[in-house]
């Protein structure tokens, strides 16, 4: 009996940390029979979302994502599998997050629904994120999980740091480009995807998320604790468990009017409960 339940257990820590992780693992090309010859355009390109499930388990509640001042990166990260690159053309992968209405929104807690609060605040600079691995080979591409768990979100409209800036309260959708090298002209950090026949743009519904100084609803709180494991600390272990619990409560239904509780708040508030 104690073997089965190592055994889950151990299944569960599988599950969780697969899709948490960053890895550049090479990825061997299974099956066998001839290769389709290199592809001669951008039409055979194709991007498989990594953890879509873990995703769907999010999108299902409502994703939400934490922005703060210095940046915080995103959880689930994005992270993808490109194929029907061309192995020796040279290629630049990048990520940006566009709005996906013009409108601004509120968490009900009564009702555990987002609503439309008004219309959306202005436009913010526009912010590309290159994946640091470009420039790099069709054949070096393919062959990588291509993550972005190092790109960060801020709300801080005079960020000098590279972080994708938006606003808070606003529902968005991650885009991942490939771009061909003879297309990457107009490419930088602060000026909006090119566009044209070398450039390719993905998206997948399963990622739109809203962005929140802190977590609105109490299940994504959950989720978020549950399944990144850089946030072991606020996980339920043995004697800690109800002083953490209070804590959750306290952080799902307290809003204080000033600022905002972070989880570097959780931090403090557990070293004061010893």
């Amino acid at each position: 009996d104690s073997e089965q339940s190592t055994g889950s257990d151990t299944e569960v820590l599988a599950e969780r940390t697969s899709c948490s992780f960053g890895s550049h693992s090479d990825l061997t090309s299974g099956g066998s029979g001839p290769q389709p010859p290199p592809p001669s355009s951008m039409e055979e390109i194709q991007v498989e979302l990594q953890c879509a499930d873990l995703w769907k388990r999010f999108h299902d509640i409502g994703t939400e994502m934490i922005i703060t001042k210095a940046g915080r990166r995103m959880f689930p990260a994005m992270r993808v599998k490109i194929t029907g690159l061309d192995p020796h053309q040279q290629y630049y992968i990048a990520m940006d997050i566009v709005p996906v209405d013009n409108k601004r929104y509120r968490y009900v807690y009564h009702s555990s629904k987002w609503m439309v609060a008004g219309n959306a605040d202005s436009p913010v600079p526009p912010r590309v994120y290159i994946h640091p691995d470009s420039l790099a080979s069709g054949d070096t591409w393919m062959r990588q999980v291509v993550s972005f768990d190092k790109l960060k979100l801020t709300n801080n409209e005079l960020d000098d740091q590279g972080h994708i800036i938006l606003h808070s309260m606003h529902k968005y959708q991650p885009r991942v480009h490939v771009i061909r090298k003879d297309f990457s002209s107009d490419l930088s950090p602060t000026k909006p995807v090119p566009s044209g026949d070398g450039v390719k743009t993905f998206n997948f519904p399963e990622t739109v998320f809203t962005t929140v100084t802190a977590y609105q609803n109490q299940q994504i709180t959950r989720l978020k604790i549950d399944r990144n494991p850089f946030a072991k600390g606020f996980r339920d272990s043995g004697r800690n468990r109800t002083g953490l619990e209070a804590i959750m409560e306290t952080y799902a239904f307290w809003r204080p009017p000033v600022r905002t509780l972070t989880f570097e708040d959780f931090t403090t508030m557990q070293k004061q409960q010893g």
